[in-house]
């Protein structure tokens, strides 16, 4: 079995996914050809990356990127820091021979975002985005049910994630709500997850028209280093919010579908609703991550006596990934879909295939974002 050597930037919220998913990866799925090896982590503070290396189950740390992507002894890139970083990262990744896995969105522009498929495609390195929710199995299953025309021609997609985390006009300025850093705010953090989500289950995007807004413009600056979704410290000196607290969108599809997607964060109560609802000629489906082991499934055709929705429950072993789990009824969570990504992306590697989904599909998200963003510019539709 191949041995694949991982080097990883960044140890926070998704540094710890991914850490997380590298370790339990080989124990659930052991017959994919390729194995991860956790040769070294990279960050900083030093004092933190030091810290985290064996916390996370790394064999080493490094402070600067630009060692890591120069260690021979690593075979993949790992990107999980901040947008801004992305293009930098992963386009020397790819000229030193470096399979490049990256979070998502892709980059902060499209600009860099294709740049970086450029490098990718020329170094000819296999590539790999970190949409994340396309591994859950009952999202799984919705493409699948689309592709083998259980529910028809599709005719809408109605697709929300709605989060609550800056509610609070005292949370602090973290990173994410600074465009330089973040590229984006509702937008290109949970909005890009909805549009992929679309774009895997319908098709490509055509046209969008959007519109963005932002509810608190001035907020305390940080005064300690935050991670994740949350930050403890914050200074009496306010700063400028300089990205999106909520994006609206509507979509054409290129295969006449249409949609609506809609990205915020100030939407109390709700922590992690990444939602859709498709409806086509013969039937419809739901689902809500917040349930995110069932999907909700109208078929038109069933007896007058059946009509209605059905739960399924997908926890049987027939159903997308469930097989390396638990026995029928025993639910998953958030985490498996990261095991679930690296799965894959052994799967390929072993296979010497391209992992799926990788930077073109991460480009074209970026297209839809970056259209979105002229729209809201323009006050009109735009082609992506």
């Amino acid at each position: 079995m191949k041995q694949v050597n991982v080097g990883l930037v960044g140890y926070g919220f998704m540094g710890r996914a991914h850490s997380n998913a590298y370790r339990q990866m080989p124990r659930f799925f052991p017959d994919v050809g390729a194995v991860p090896a956790m040769k070294a982590i990279c960050g900083i503070p030093l004092a933190g990356v030091k810290a985290a290396a064996p916390q996370l189950g790394w064999e080493s740390y490094e402070s600067s990127w630009r060692k890591l992507v120069a260690r021979k002894d690593i075979d993949l890139i790992d990107i999980c820091s901040p947008g801004n970083t992305h293009a930098e990262i992963a386009i020397a990744a790819a000229k030193a021979g470096k399979i490049v896995f990256c979070e998502k969105p892709l980059a902060n522009t499209l600009r860099e975002a294709e740049a970086m498929l450029r490098a990718a495609q020329r170094a000819r390195v296999k590539h790999m985005i970190s949409f994340n929710y396309r591994k859950v199995p009952a999202v799984t299953l919705a493409a699948e049910l689309v592709r083998k025309g259980v529910i028809g021609q599709v005719y809408h997609w109605r697709g929300t994630y709605r989060q609550d985390w800056i509610v609070d006009p005292n949370f602090p300025l973290v990173w994410r709500l600074q465009k330089p850093l973040a590229g984006s705010g509702a937008l290109g953090d949970i909005g890009a997850h909805n549009i992929d989500l679309a774009r895997f289950i319908v098709g490509d995007i055509s046209h969008v028209c959007g519109h963005l807004t932002t509810f608190i413009k001035k907020r305390p600056k940080l005064s300690a280093v935050a991670t994740g979704l949350s930050a403890k410290s914050s200074s009496r000196q306010m700063g400028t919010v300089t990205v999106d607290d909520a994006a609206i969108m509507l979509l054409r599809f290129e295969n006449g579908a249409i949609g609506t997607i809609e990205a915020t964060r100030f939407a109390p109560g709700r922590k992690n609703y990444n939602a859709f609802e498709v409806n086509g000629s013969k039937g419809s489906m739901l689902f809500d991550f917040e349930r995110m082991n069932e999907l909700q499934l109208y078929l038109r055709d069933d007896p007058d006596y059946a009509q209605g929705f059905r739960n399924i429950m997908v926890t049987e072993g027939v159903h997308p990934y469930v097989g390396a789990w638990w026995p029928a009824g025993h639910i998953i969570g958030y985490e498996h879909t990261f095991i679930h990504e690296v799965r894959d992306l052994m799967e390929a590697i072993g296979k010497n295939k391209m992992p799926s989904p990788n930077f073109a599909d991460g480009v074209a998200c970026q297209r839809a974002l970056d259209a979105v963003e002229r729209s809201n510019k323009s006050k009109g539709w735009v082609k992506v």
